[in-house]
């Protein structure tokens, strides 16, 4: 098909500009004022705005293995509904993606199945050097590293093997940042004291700023002996901000950094009403720590946006605190949060872009996506800014059916969503001919 988007507000490379768009195949073919093609279907977006296809650099769609939780195609739909054209999904599935073989069955899965387009990192173990050595990172957007808890035999806490990885490594390194001995430490306290009660606003607390930061820098201070290329996942911490740099572009920086939306959005207050509901790893913290978070996203310390998008059933979060699993489903309402903040002044609708599209493209050197660009692939997402709504269970589209965000009103709605020119999200309806592709990347930095 060939579409024609008329008479929208583009939010792209820093300005708003009412243009016109031509997808051909699967790519932006002309942008300009006043486009006219005879055998283009119109799609107009007076009043609302296009943006690039978000891309979404953590997420856990826990297929293989998981999927009573969720799978890739029910998680890439939710995403698709949310303006998210692109996901990067993590390694600790079952089995885990520690070897070439168990990865590539993923994106396997994925060719048959996602609506979305996607990569899968490869996982690390203390004892999967070979393996990881292997990896193709022409076709692999990373490697990741859980320099904390984990399932499975993914904790790397040798420092050694760390070491080894961060001097040799020819890709991205991406990490999850907690100290295991911290947190060890902290769980025995509170449960001598508690019992197998631990009350669930005691979880940032248990896993507590020191925690992170212990974690996040012993990853910065290897990365800047071998000057390896890192990313850091998901800070939650004010304590960690110490660590990123602000005055370098981001392409010429060599330690980047995340928050997931949900450390901007809540805070340990609402522990009271959510209880396990967010319960996640690393913990959400403090009021303190949600406020500078925010300001080291707008002064540039801090890189992407994303949502660590992790959905466990309802039945498993409904337990105790050591029984109750750590994560949440976020995918689908991600840029909700965001256009929220917009709402109330706190950032403006081109750094939400920049932070979800823009800069996530260019940490991990995503072959001609995350901009509208003549020659670019056409991944949009086109959004009412005007529309309310309210989150519920009938319009929640993740396999696990809830979301900590149920009966709030959002403002803004995405009412299309085109994945490589196919214009697979429309007011409510899929079309789910076309699947998805594997992101391609350019050359090692």
């Amino acid at each position: 098909m060939k579409y024609l988007i008329k008479n929208g507000s583009i939010i792209n490379e820093g300005n708003i500009k009412q243009l016109d768009i031509l997808l051909e195949n699967n790519l932006i073919t002309q942008i300009g004022k006043d486009i006219s093609d005879a055998s283009a279907t119109i799609i107009d977006a007076a009043d609302k705005y296009i943006i690039p296809g978000i891309i979404d650099d953590q997420v856990h769609f826990r297929e293989p293995g998981l999927t009573h939780k969720a799978n890739i195609y029910s998680e890439s739909k939710a995403a698709i509904a949310g303006g998210v054209t692109s996901f990067m999904e993590q390694p600790n599935t079952k089995p885990s993606a520690l070897t070439q073989e168990l990865l590539e069955e993923k994106y396997q899965i994925a060719a048959q199945t996602s609506l979305a387009n996607y990569t899968f990192f490869m996982g690390t173990s203390n004892d999967n050097y070979d393996e990881v050595m292997k990896t193709d990172f022409s076709k692999v957007g990373a490697l990741k590293i859980f320099m904390g808890s984990s399932t499975g035999n993914m904790l790397v806490d040798d420092e050694h093997v760390l070491s080894k990885i961060f001097a040799n490594i020819n890709g991205i390194v991406v990490t999850h940042c907690e100290d295991e001995q911290s947190i060890k430490r902290n769980t025995e306290y509170y449960k001598l004291k508690f019992g197998e009660n631990i009350p669930m606003n005691y979880h940032p607390v248990i896993r507590n700023d020191e925690a992170c930061y212990i974690s996040s820098k012993l990853a910065t201070d290897l990365a800047k002996k071998h000057n390896t290329r890192l990313h850091v996942f998901h800070i939650s911490t004010e304590k960690e901000l110490s660590l990123f740099a602000n005055q370098i572009p981001l392409k010429e920086k060599r330690i980047t950094s995340e928050v997931c939306v949900h450390h901007l959005y809540f805070d340990e207050r609402d522990y009271a009403s959510l209880g396990s509901k967010i319960k996640c790893n690393p913990a959400i913290k403090y009021k303190s720590d949600k406020d500078a978070l925010l300001a080291a996203l707008l002064d540039d310390r801090l890189d992407v946006v994303a949502t660590d998008h992790a959905p466990h059933t309802q039945e498993e979060k409904n337990n105790a605190y050591f029984n109750a699993p750590a994560g949440l489903p976020l995918v689908q309402h991600s840029l909700n949060i965001m256009l929220e903040f917009y709402q109330q002044g706190k950032i403006s609708l081109e750094r939400i872009v920049e932070k979800m599209c823009h800069a996530p493209a260019d940490c991990f050197r995503v072959k001609n996506r995350g901009y509208i660009r003549e020659g670019y692939f056409a991944d949009l997402a086109i959004v009412d800014m005007q529309t309310n709504w309210k989150v519920s269970k009938e319009n929640i589209l993740f396999k696990c059916g809830w979301s900590p965000l149920e009966e709030h009103v959002f403002t803004g709605k995405v009412t299309q969503t085109f994945v490589n020119g196919h214009l697979v999200y429309n007011n409510g309806i899929f079309d789910e001919s076309q699947k998805g592709e594997r992101l391609l990347f350019s050359p090692n930095l």
